[in-house]
């Protein structure tokens, strides 16, 4: 269940704050006059958002780019380029 609580609850009791999102690693809700107006969290929970939707945008595109052709590849094929792509730069 979400956490919410008044933004000025920000102000007067950070260190608790600060401590609950450390413990929980889930975000809280801050609402001013009874509206949500921000979300708090931690700098890993956020990290970890970030990273997860960019490889969900990133499967996306993908996903795009396949549907405009009907090439596809195989596994050796892949790990095949990738080892001489890694083997000519090494070089």
């Amino acid at each position: 269940m979400p956490c919410i609580r008044p933004v000025s609850d920000l102000r007067n009791n950070f260190a608790d704050i600060s401590k609950e999102i450390h413990e929980t690693n889930e975000p809280i809700f801050l609402t001013k006059n009874g509206y949500g107006d921000m979300v708090v969290m931690s700098l890993d929970t956020f990290e970890k958002i970030k990273f997860e939707n960019d490889i969900y945008f990133k499967l996306k595109e993908a996903e795009l780019e396949a549907n405009l052709t009907v090439k596809r590849y195989n596994h050796n094929e892949i790990f095949g380029n990738l080892r001489k792509t890694i083997e000519e730069k090494v070089r």
